[in-house]
């Protein structure tokens, strides 16, 4: 799969606000002593498995996540607290084969020159509400990230972690190359995306990273035990 114009906007968290939200088996990954909240909107293009050519209707779309940064068994990894896409197919397909919390939302993005306008609204049954309305573009050259630094902590997951409604763990790996950001600046208009898990974010401006595009390789889930 390619992601397209995705901004990374991260906050940082008390870790005490957001270790309860997680599952036994999980520890919340921090950077100097700090635990961040992401929300990270993009688009999507090229979904599909590996030798079978893409589906219409079913490879490209707009998703939205908010997310925190977990590790176990030595292995750091993203725990997403909600993702929600312009595709119902793909989204039951995710909820029932990978445990995660995907919701079917109507979304728009639209691209003016470098600026992009992005609005999300979540049609799921029966689920929290939760909307974005927003526009962003970067600012500055691309560079890539370094270990060690806190831009690198935030975008570097080569995992992610999911549970079933059993509460066991499964983790699912990717593939990509170092992540190339660009500075970036954003308008927020709605932000109702951490009211839906309990948490208010900081009165403060996010950090904020751009990137345009990266490819991603994925495999399929499987259980741990920690």
């Amino acid at each position: 799969m390619r992601w397209h114009e995705l901004l990374f906007m991260h906050w940082p968290i008390r870790p005490g606000l957001l270790r309860p939200l997680l599952p036994a088996g999980l520890e919340l990954d921090t950077f100097d002593g700090e635990a961040w909240l992401g929300l990270v909107p993009f688009r999507m293009s090229g979904v599909r498995p590996r030798g079978v050519p893409p589906i219409p209707g079913m490879s490209a779309f707009p998703e939205l996540n908010v997310r925190t940064y977990v590790t176990t068994l030595g292995r750091p990894g993203v725990w997403f607290f909600s993702l929600d896409a312009a595709n119902w197919p793909a989204v039951r397909m995710a909820r029932r084969f990978f445990h995660l919390p995907y919701f079917n939302a109507a979304m728009a993005v639209d691209a003016q020159g470098d600026e992009i306008r992005y609005h999300s609204r979540r049609t799921h049954c029966n689920a929290p509400s939760a909307e974005l309305r927003m526009r962003y573009r970067p600012t500055g050259p691309a560079y890539f990230t370094r270990e060690g630094n806190l831009d690198h902590f935030l975008t570097h997951r080569l995992c992610l972690y999911c549970a079933n409604s059993c509460g066991q763990i499964f983790r699912g790996d990717i593939h990509h190359v170092r992540w190339s950001l660009q500075p970036a600046e954003a308008e927020v208009e709605l932000n109702e995306m951490s009211a839906q898990i309990g948490v208010a974010l900081p009165d403060i401006p996010p950090l904020l990273h751009y990137a345009h595009r990266l490819d991603t390789v994925a495999w399929l889930i499987n259980r741990i035990e920690p």
